[in-house]
């Protein structure tokens, strides 16, 4: 859906660049006028199949139109066809390509990067801009701008894109007969999205100050683009769709941002907006032509805009809403655009209840026949809810099992392709997956397969999310069929109201239990404040144990029948349990992991196992004991200092492996590793040096002795490597996740994603440095006597235990094995 939305606001620069590239045309007429002709024909049939939402055949026509102009070497409209390529690829959602489009018409190098979906530094924005300082930028030349400006936007580099299009309006004042109307709505929207970016990270994190810091930035952002929506809007002379985009856009933003206060009961500004949302909407009803003075296809979207939001703000707007939804049925039937067909019948349903089913299974077929699945799962989730409210269980969830493969049909899409649910994930994408498991688990015979397969593909995707990928290759344990003895896993799912554990057995089994989440749940939030307390050394022992044995009681104790005697357990833990080490368990005599070797997966999900023979015990080994400049770096967590037991570790582990390389603080360059890693094959990674995990990516770093890398960063810092040979594991010792932050361990499997890794060990919070040099030199003699790594780390945390310095969870309980435990 959002695809086609750009065109909202990209088709008038189509418009434009037409209008410009005529010019030179008419120069070269005389010599050259059949073939000018032609590729203004082009030009022209482009935009028509555009309107037609035949974005692939305008791409083709625009790239036929490029081919002439290239023989005529007419440079306008060599620029002006590649803006038209980019935008009908920013319609088809390939965005990098669309971004590469628009360098290549500014003669750029586009494997600079700036096109890639990693953070651009900073130099390579300021570079491309600077080409416009020294020459005078054209009138094509600022479309370009533009154009590159919304493709940054869809490739969720909003702040790059914020970047160019200011810079735009800064270049645009040298051209007084340049219209800076579309470039400012672009600006606007790039705002809008930046609103909804922090939203969404305000969701992501619980603890207060980023709380707070964040909903400032969001707040900001919103107010920023509603005063440049109304910017636009007093403009005289703008065209109709800038006008008409504009209103529609600060309609909706006001909408979101009055449900935003309202969650966050803040009423600071609250009946400024409710009055500016009612004069939006006059003046945009007394404007009603401004919907008959754009083209067909923009007209459609912008009425189906307008009904959604007439509905949100009043249901006594309903019957109006319903007007201008049934206007743009009839439009959309007239031009047999079947994408169109189906969102105006799908909007209908949602405007009428007693007609739902009747319009959501028209949309929903003409969805599936034309195979747009990122409005097909829509349709799908709403007949879901109709079949649920009518307790025609059955039917709810055929109709959200197929919204959830539709939904994993366009994960791939979700980081470049779809900012919506990019920014949105966890308002729009997580419920649909919840509410298919709480489906599943209703009635007498709850279906467990299919809830732990709906459980693993949320995981997955918010780790997607998260990192702004692709699909990851992942595998099912249960799908493993080599394995002689498979694990006993268990799953706690939190559903908000209820607790859900399923424990599959050795045997396959599946076996279910349910726990009221109130009786739980300020246990579990006491608990991990305890355990991300800096003074947890100090809490008596008597006061974690009594916490992690209500967990046992609660979670455990009821399924422990089904657990065998002794051996493997993997734990796929939900949000609020991630940050607490499953192996402090206690059932009132031992603690879980005396009995078992744990680890823990991304939905019962992970790479394929393997175990690390004795043999590849070859690492490469960095860590920093002194401090650096990467202390002092602004995205550095405070309160940084030295460790200098880290010496020790580093020779350890050195010791316990074969033909290893050590980088120890000056040496422990972002560069320098990289190098070591492109130069030699490492089947270990371990790093040991002051690290965050977060469920905020830019908050997820570890650092090198230059500066602090993030998750991004480490896509190409770790993958080097990953390229040739998987890293079998991955340590990261003298690590914590962020305080407050349920969701830290996120940043775990980031990391351990980024990498490539098959098996991660990582500290949840910052152990001391003593016991953590004793912990990982058993770990590695464990790993010498050919134990398990999750066995390796079970005798080395028992070796903690036993010692009587060291007994204390603080010291030994703060490891965790994320992925193979073989």
């Amino acid at each position: 859906m959002k695809n086609q939305h750009l065109l909202k606001y990209l088709f008038i620069v189509i418009v434009s660049c037409s209008l410009v590239i005529n010019e030179p045309s008419r120069m070269l007429a005389q010599a050259n006028n059949e073939q000018l002709q032609q590729a203004e024909s082009l030009i022209q049939q482009g935009q028509e199949q555009l309107n037609q939402g035949q974005a692939s055949e305008a791409l083709t026509s625009w790239q036929q139109a490029t081919q002439i102009y290239r023989r005529l070497q007419d440079e306008q409209g060599i620029k002006g066809s590649l803006i038209n390529q980019s935008i009908a690829l920013q319609t088809l959602g390939l965005s990098p390509r669309a971004c590469n489009i628009l360098l290549e018409a500014m003669k750029l190098n586009s494997a600079s990067g700036i096109c890639n979906t990693s953070p651009t530094q900073q130099a390579e924005i300021t570079k491309l801009l600077d080409v416009f300082d020294k020459q005078t930028a054209s009138s094509v030349d600022l479309l370009v701008l533009q154009n590159l400006g919304n493709a940054l936007r869809r490739l969720g580099k909003i702040t790059d894109s914020e970047t160019v299009l200011s810079k735009t309006l800064i270049l645009s004042e040298k051209q007084p007969n340049f219209n800076t109307s579309s470039t400012l709505l672009s600006l606007a929207n790039t705002k809008f999205y930046t609103y909804k970016f922090f939203k969404d990270k305000y969701l992501q994190v619980e603890e207060p100050t980023f709380r707070q810091q964040t909903g400032k930035l969001s707040q900001q952002k919103a107010l920023e683009a509603l005063e440049t929506y109304q910017k636009i809007i007093d403009k005289n002379n703008i065209s109709p769709s800038v006008k008409l985009q504009s209103l529609l856009q600060k309609i909706s933003l006001l909408l979101d941002y009055r449900q935003w206060l309202t969650n966050n009961k803040s009423q600071n500004t609250s009946l400024k907006i409710e009055q500016q949302i009612q004069e939006a909407v006059n003046l945009l009803l007394n404007n009603s032509y401004l919907f008959e003075e754009v083209s067909t296809n923009e007209s459609i979207y912008a009425q189906l805009n307008f009904a959604k939001s007439l509905n949100q703000i009043d249901k006594n707007l309903n019957s109006l809403a319903r007007k201008f939804a049934l206007v743009s049925l009839r439009k959309a039937n007239s031009i047999n655009n079947k994408r169109l067909i189906s969102y105006s019948n799908g909007i209908l349903g949602e405007l009428q209840p007693e007609k739902a089913y009747t319009y959501l299974s028209e949309a929903l077929s003409i969805a599936q026949s034309i195979q747009a699945w990122d409005i097909a799962y829509q349709w799908q989730q709403q007949l879901g809810k109709l079949y649920q409210k009518q307790g025609k269980y059955q039917e709810a969830i055929q109709y959200y099992k197929v919204a959830i493969q539709n939904l994993n049909k366009i994960r791939d899409n979700l980081s470049t392709t779809n900012l919506d649910l990019q920014f949105s994930f966890y308002e729009k994408v997580e419920p649909v997956y919840r509410d298919y498991i709480r489906l599943l688990l209703s009635g007498s015979h709850p279906q467990l397969d299919q809830v732990i397969q709906a459980y693993e593909q949320l995981q997955l995707a918010e780790l997607e999310n998260y990192l702004k990928c692709g699909k990851l290759e992942f595998i099912s344990i249960s799908s493993i069929a080599n394995l002689k003895n498979k694990p006993t896993v268990i799953n706690i799912i939190d559903l908000g109201d209820s607790i859900e554990v399923i424990v599959r057995s050795q045997n396959q089994s599946l076996h279910h239990h349910s726990v009221k989440a109130k009786t739980i749940r300020t246990n579990i939030d006491y608990f991990l404040n305890t355990l991300q307390d800096q003074g947890l050394a100090n809490t008596q022992k008597s006061v974690i144990i009594s916490h992690s044995q209500i967990l046992y009681q609660q979670l455990i104790a009821p399924v422990k029948k089904y657990l065998p005697s002794s051996g493997t357990i993997i734990f796929t833990l939900d949000n609020s349990f991630q940050s607490i080490p499953m192996s402090l368990l206690h059932d009132g005599k031992d603690y879980l992991f005396k009995n078992y070797s744990i680890a823990t997966t991304l939905g019962s999900r992970i790479r394929p196992p393997k175990a690390l023979l004795k043999e590849q015990l070859k690492a490469l080994i960095a860590g920093l004991s002194q401090p650096s400049p990467s202390f002092y770096a602004q995205n550095a967590p405070p309160g940084l200092k030295a460790l200098p037991e880290v010496e020790k570790e580093v020779v350890d582990v050195k010791e316990q492996t074969r033909a290893s390389v050590k980088l120890l603080n000056e040496q422990f360059t972002s560069n320098n590793f990289q190098q070591e890693l492109k130069t030699a094959k490492f089947p270990i990674v371990h790093v040991t040096t002051h690290g965050q995990f977060s469920s905020d990516p830019e908050q997820t770093v570890l650092l090198a002795w230059d500066k602090p890398i993030n998750i991004q960063e480490l896509d190409g810092w770790l993958k080097v490597q990953n390229n040739q040979d998987p890293i079998e594991l991955l340590v990261l010792s003298a690590c914590q996740t962020a305080k407050g932050n349920k969701r830290s361990t996120l940043g775990i499997a980031g990391v351990a994603a980024q990498a490539g890794a098959r098996t991660t060990l990582a500290s949840l919070w910052l152990v001391d440095a003593e016991s953590t040099a004793m912990l990982v030199e058993q770990f590695y003699k464990g790993l010498n006597n050919n134990l398990s790594k999750a066995e390796a780390l079970r005798q080395a945390q028992l070796g903690l235990l036993s010692h009587p310095q060291y007994q204390h969870p603080y010291y030994w309980a703060g490891f965790v094995l994320v992925g193979s435990w073989l």
